[in-house]
């Protein structure tokens, strides 16, 4: 076992088996029903298996690479069981995960909370569309660092909405966090510099700032975030060390849409997915990390502050292939 699995606890582990249950329940029904009255593994059975993967949100591009690997496989081998097809898919997936995990060298992959961050203060920068849980993934993100002994400050840069505000300067409170805000319609790149300032000044550990989800005008996102980019630099030269895209995952091919929108506008370098506990389509955590080869950094899977987890790869496949 890995120092990185000994991290990884038993209560964890029974949250991420609760929070993709839907999705496990859904894909191996239709699995069982695939391989019915089949012994090996033919061409009906993959030509199901394709129809599975993709409208499980997995992904066409993804699924396509997933079933060329199966059928190099089973040329190889000449007789692969239906009985064997579960483990040969699980070390497949399990195969793109850990690929994408190293295809952005840009993003710091944690292993947990606790370890030791290589910027001091690490300033994580925020973004995505209104609606995705990007607030409660901030209020989570600041708890679980804290919890892990860091000092944390918020920065309440999406200023676009008031209630954007309201709602993190309560999580805030929740996570027991110092918060920098200037209210509703105030420029958001001053509140990120005055917000590395005051992180900076209290020597903390982790700065994370919110940012506005607007996607009707991809010209104005993205010289918003490059504008507030340009300050934190000011204050901090290499900040932000961290762009974290939230995507939510009960939306399936949506969210891979916005991971596109996203991608193109600024240098997302680490994706969050919340959500997962109550949707049927968590494939779309495969297809997101192996099309856009960017780490799956943390995964929602339940109401409670630890249910935001430090992606495990090896884990996630385990739960979602365990019988």
């Amino acid at each position: 076992m890995s120092f990185f699995s000994k991290l990884f606890t038993r209560e964890n582990k029974e949250s991420l088996d609760q929070g993709l249950s839907k999705t496990k329940e859904s894909f191996f029904g239709k699995i069982t029903k695939a391989i019915a009255g089949k012994s090996t593994v033919d061409a009906d059975v993959l030509d199901n298996l394709e129809e599975i993967l993709i409208s499980g949100d997995v992904g066409v591009g993804t699924t396509i690479k997933i079933i060329k690997r199966i059928e190099e496989r089973v040329k190889k081998d000449k007789y692969v069981t239906t009985n064997e097809l579960n483990s040969i898919l699980k070390a497949e997936v399990a195969h793109l995960l850990s690929e994408s995990a190293v295809g952005n060298s840009k993003g710091t992959v944690l292993t947990h909370f606790s370890e030791p961050l290589p910027h001091s203060p690490y300033v994580i920068m925020v973004v995505g569309v209104n609606g995705v849980g990007k607030t409660t993934t901030i209020g989570k993100l600041a708890h679980q660092f804290k919890q892990a002994g860091k000092s944390v400050v918020l920065g309440a840069a999406d200023t676009f909405r008031a209630a954007a505000v309201d709602q993190l300067i309560i999580w805030s409170e929740r996570a027991g966090v110092p918060i920098v805000h200037q209210g509703m319609g105030a420029d958001p790149a001053s509140v990120a510099f005055d917000t590395l300032s005051s992180a900076k000044a209290k020597n903390a550990d982790v700065v994370i700032i919110d940012t506005a989800g607007r996607l009707h005008n991809k010209i104005n996102l993205m010289n918003e975030l490059t504008k507030i980019k340009n300050v934190m630099k000011k204050v901090i030269p290499d900040a932000p060390h961290e762009i974290l895209l939230v995507l939510d995952g009960s939306t399936g091919q949506n969210a891979i849409e916005q991971c596109k929108q996203f991608t193109a506008a600024t240098d997302v370098n680490a994706l969050a997915v919340t959500k997962l506990d109550g949707t049927a389509k968590g494939g779309v955590v495969i297809g997101i990390s192996d099309e856009f080869k960017i780490p799956v950094k943390y995964i929602g899977v339940g109401e409670k502050m630890t249910d935001l987890q430090v992606f495990n790869a090896t884990e996630f496949v385990d739960s979602l292939f365990s019988r």
